[in-house]
């Protein structure tokens, strides 16, 4: 069964510090590569389309001059134009041409009318791309062959400066988002930076409107301002509240407690008279560790002092001893009983008997076992044990267990506890017992 302890946080912050920078750096970064890479490809795209169309442009054309040509003179010449080109004319009173056509350009035969792409590699491995053109008649085959080799040679060299144009481009995208990214984000950094240092000393803390210019940093800062003058008001109140309470008790409880002095030194009291007196002087010392501790914890300061565990460990669970009622539960200590910890017993008391208190509370029979132990103070119980839904929630404020059915409580003690933990340093976890019950763990070192 898992063991239940103070909650972690939830992100680590310098993991995900420079996200917001990092998204602009790699959107200038994407917006220039998408868009170097989209002209490139447009670039080569029309060039091929436009060379495409003037090629075959001018064989349509040069095929047109050989037919003239071949008919003005009679069928014994036939002319190409264009001095790239090259005019072929095969009849069927030429076998030598036709043969030396099916020896060299086997696949030339097959070819109908129009323009088609011939590329390949020749007898000495160097490769090949020719336009050829392609007019039969039943008296005469005219064909027109541009060699494409050099516009190919052209085109690789097209391509590879493109490719080295993106590249460039992505670099300089890659400079002009990073310089982006560093002005963009050095307000929201400085307004960072300035939220960090503040640590709540000031009970009017400097504004930070004034340092930002009046934009969308501007207006953070202002609106941060406005929330940190309304938290400041809230948080003093309820330090007001709360060392007014405590002044306001501590008058009845000093009342209480001189009483309950004068009563307990009169000679002859009756047993059970005495039983409710040392009860009430426990209750008022109880009430008074209480009222110290919780305005330490609502002004967020260590008490001072030092604590003997097994000696406050000891008047715990004699306290307890004397409220059981008949209910047979042995309440015992073992361990150390040197250890001591920097803090005030008033503090010391109110975490170590919230776990005792509840040992005690949920515990019907058996004992409860407070062992002190290196650095440690363990307390084990031999109650009805801790289930899964209890060990994940059972340092919320509010949340009371399973098992507490109609006891008396309002499910703050052990959040009081990690509060506590929380101001000296100290961890506290709960887990199930070896074989039943809870064993609540406060360690004063952390391991």
């Amino acid at each position: 069964m898992p063991e239940a302890a103070l909650p972690e946080p939830v992100r680590k912050r310098g993991r995900y510090r420079r996200r917001l920078r990092s998204r602009i750096i790699v959107s200038f970064v994407l917006l220039g590569f998408c868009l170097t890479a989209l002209f490139a490809f447009a670039t080569n795209w029309a060039r091929q389309r436009v060379e495409n169309q003037l090629v075959e442009d001018v064989m349509n054309r040069n095929l047109d001059a050989s037919w003239q040509s071949y008919a003005r003179s009679g069928g014994a010449d036939v002319m190409a134009p264009v001095q790239q080109m090259r005019a072929f004319l095969i009849r069927p009173d030429m076998p030598d041409r036709l043969n030396s056509l099916r020896r060299d350009f086997p696949e030339w035969e097959r070819l109908q009318d129009g323009i088609h792409n011939i590329s390949g590699e020749d007898a000495d491995g160097k490769p090949f791309s020719y336009k050829v053109g392609v007019r039969k008649t039943p008296d005469a085959w005219f064909f027109i062959a541009y060699d494409m080799s050099q516009a190919l040679r052209g085109e690789q060299q097209l391509k590879r400066a493109l490719f080295f144009s993106v590249i460039v481009f992505s670099l300089l995208s890659l400079v002009l988002g990073w310089w982006s990214a560093s002005r963009v984000m050095r307000p929201v950094s400085d307004l960072a930076a300035r939220l960090r240092a503040y640590r709540g000393g000031n009970a009017h803390p400097e504004p930070l409107a004034p340092r930002f210019p009046d934009d969308e940093v501007g207006q953070l800062a202002e609106a941060l301002d406005d929330y940190s003058s309304r938290l400041t008001e809230v948080v003093q109140r309820d330090r007001e509240f709360n060392a007014d309470v405590s002044h306001e008790l501590r008058t009845p409880l000093a009342v209480i407690r001189g009483a309950t002095e004068l009563l307990l030194a009169r000679p002859g009291l009756d047993e059970k008279v005495l039983q409710r007196l040392q009860r009430i002087q426990r209750a008022e010392q109880q009430c008074t560790d209480l009222i110290g501790s919780l305005l330490l914890l609502s002004r967020n300061e260590r008490g001072q002092g030092s604590s003997n565990v097994a000696r406050v460990a000891e008047q715990l669970l004699e306290s307890h001893r004397a409220q059981l009622g008949g209910k047979p539960l042995e309440l015992e200590l073992e361990g150390e009983r040197d250890l001591v910890v920097d803090a005030p017993e008033a503090a010391l008391s109110v975490a170590l008997g919230n776990l005792i208190g509840n040992a005690v509370k949920y515990s019907q029979e058996g004992r409860v076992l407070v062992r002190v132990g290196a650095g440690m103070v363990e307390v084990i119980d031999t109650g009805p044990g801790l289930s899964e839904k209890d060990a994940a929630s059972l340092f919320q404020r509010g949340y009371r267990g399973t098992h507490a059915g109609y006891s008396q409580g309002g499910g703050i003690g052990l959040s009081i506890v990690s509060r506590l933990c929380t101001l000296y340093g100290w961890q506290v976890s709960i887990r199930p017992g070896d074989e039943r019950g809870v064993i609540a763990t406060l360690t004063f070192t952390p391991g």
